[in-house]
């Protein structure tokens, strides 16, 4: 695998290398808002799942917007660019709140920076490799993408034990965001086919395939029962773990996929990308279901380390299979509807699953995201993947 690694262009690289800074700075601040919203600003899981299920589900419209725009103008650089520096602005500003509102407008403002970034970026990197290797080409992407991961709880980790105040830890942030952003100027938009007509301004779907358009359904059905992240974090911390350990939790759920990402994703290129990501939501579901159930510290570790497995098993996979079922000139119309559908499912999940626990129990919430998993990796399988294959993708 390796030479077909190094043999990848420039550009997958490089974007690699934004993709770890800006998510060193990302996942330095990420781990703490739980913590920070709940020892600080005194708010509990309904309020956490406001604000992330707002922030997402918003900054996700901006998802379609901008992929629509860069099929339109043939452009993606810029969007890229200007993302990245709205995302490195907003998270340091976490340091200056006093209330949890506040903290819904710069999470919002974070959100939408990845919005303008996302769908622009995954066309390019798709336009950038060919089919064979599309799946190796996102696969390293998430490597990369989790190795800052790592970097960022690890750092924030070490803050904490030399006891630096939370806010202070939000302003290390700025630091990893900078460097994006300056790598992010030096790529090169990839060349386009002279021929490719551009594309009108069109919010519709009716015009992608039968199949992507099923796979959207999919991915709502998935998503509904996957809420953020930061309510694995709050379980892990209601479970006794010390909170200077819970960055280093996340740390090793972000290790454990950058590790097994490029791999996996490449091992999609050959054995197929559907069979992967049903095998991926059984390994979600499983995991859900045990944390749910688990009430014990010891084990905490192990499970997380198990979810590592399915985020590197789909992350990339998804976004391949993606480029799989469209044409080059509608694949950021075709991103921004994923994208969006994933972000967007975001705001009912997180309401779901914060009302599920403080409702009834943390076992209801998980249960439920458990059984999404289970059902969208059904339909994926039976519903979506027959028809894929009878009307295979005319892209390249």
């Amino acid at each position: 695998m390796l030479k077909p690694l190094f043999a990848l262009p420039r550009t997958v690289w490089l974007l690699g290398l934004v993709s770890f800074f800006n998510d060193a700075a990302s996942e330095l601040v990420y781990p703490l808002v739980p913590i920070y919203l709940a020892s600080v600003l005194m708010a509990g899981p309904k309020a956490l799942g406001l604000i992330e299920g707002i922030a997402e589900a918003t900054g996700s419209l901006l998802k379609l917007f901008s992929g629509v725009m860069s099929d339109r103008l043939q452009s993606t650089k810029h969007w890229v660019v200007g993302g990245y520096t709205v995302a490195a602005i907003a998270r340091p500003l976490l340091a200056f709140t006093t209330a949890w509102p506040m903290v819904l407008v710069l999470r919002f403002a974070d959100r939408v920076g990845k919005g303008l970034r996302t769908s622009p970026r995954d066309a390019l990197l798709a336009l950038t490799v060919t089919k064979e290797h599309r799946g190796l080409a996102f696969g390293l992407h998430r490597a990369m993408d989790n190795a800052g991961a790592v970097v960022g709880p690890l750092l924030a980790a070490w803050l904490l034990v030399e006891h630096v105040p939370l806010k202070d830890v939000f302003l290390w942030a700025s630091l990893g965001g900078v460097i994006a952003v300056l790598l992010a100027l030096s790529v090169k938009e990839p060349k386009r086919d002279i021929d490719t007509p551009v594309q009108r301004f069109s919010w519709s779907v009716k015009a992608l395939p039968a199949p992507f358009k099923r796979y959207l359904l999919v991915v709502a059905l998935f998503t509904l029962g996957n809420a953020s992240n930061m309510f694995l974090l709050l379980r892990a911390k209601d479970m006794g773990l010390p909170e200077y350990q819970v960055p280093l939790l996340w740390a090793l759920v972000s290790l454990t996929a950058a590790l097994f990402s490029a791999p996996l994703s490449a091992l999609s290129d050959k054995v197929g990308r559907v069979r992967l990501i049903v095998g991926g939501w059984v390994v979600y579901s499983v995991f859900y279901l045990l944390l749910g159930l688990n009430g014990q510290p010891s084990l905490v570790w192990p499970l997380f380390a198990f979810y590592g497995l399915f985020m590197a098993a789909t992350e990339g996979a998804e976004k391949a299979l993606v480029a799989d079922m469209v044409s080059n000139e509608v694949l950021g119309t075709a991103y921004g509807w994923f994208n969006l559908t994933a972000g967007i499912m975001l705001l009912p999940a997180s309401i779901i699953f914060g009302w599920l626990w403080q409702a009834t129990s943390p076992l209801a919430a998980f249960g439920f995201s458990a059984g999404c998993a289970l059902f969208a990796a059904l339909l994926l399988r039976v519903w979506v993947s027959p028809l894929h294959f009878c009307n295979p993708s005319k892209s390249t």
